[in-house]
């Protein structure tokens, strides 16, 4: 019989009976085994709040850049 265990980011499956014999090992890294409820997806109308714009990098000036590079190698 497998168990689903998880720490909250994944979800992994194990034997139960390797589960039972290293408890100490899971419960140290985090993983404790998954309620039979049901986890919902996220849809976009669920998260269209939260999301933000990106704002568009910054150009740099190439002109000054090429500049001082023909500066240095001379």
């Amino acid at each position: 019989m497998d168990i689903k265990l998880t720490n909250g980011r994944k979800i992994i499956i194990k034997d139960k009976k390797y589960y039972e014999a290293n408890l100490a090992h899971f419960t140290r890294n985090g993983f404790s085994p998954v309620k039979d409820k049901q986890t919902k997806k996220a849809t976009v109308e669920n998260i269209s709040d939260k999301v933000i714009k990106a704002k568009p990098k910054k150009k740099k000036n190439v002109k000054k850049t090429k500049k001082s590079s023909k500066k240095n190698v001379e």
